[in-house]
């Protein structure tokens, strides 16, 4: 569960949070490529490799017992 923290007197943030409060668990996941399960790329399409990082990344959330929702922050690098 977080809370994005936002001053009242601020303009809105635009695809962000000015701040994130957090309690219980936190989970670090490990960087997460563009291949399946079995460590295979079934394409080298960019936009194919990202769905299944991100779905890598959702499959550790609920490992641990969580939700998209519940992701705060997420760093993401493309090269």
């Amino acid at each position: 569960m977080h809370t994005e923290l936002h001053p009242k007197n601020w303009k809105p943030a635009s695809g962000y949070a000015n701040g994130v409060a957090a309690r219980g668990r936190i989970l670090f996941i490990a960087g997460q490529i563009g291949w399946d399960a079995d460590h295979t790329f079934s394409t080298d399409d960019l936009v194919e490799q990202f769905g299944k990082a991100l779905d890598a990344v959702l499959a550790v959330v609920r490992e641990a017992g969580g939700a998209p929702e519940d992701v705060a922050r997420m760093t993401v690098y493309v090269t």
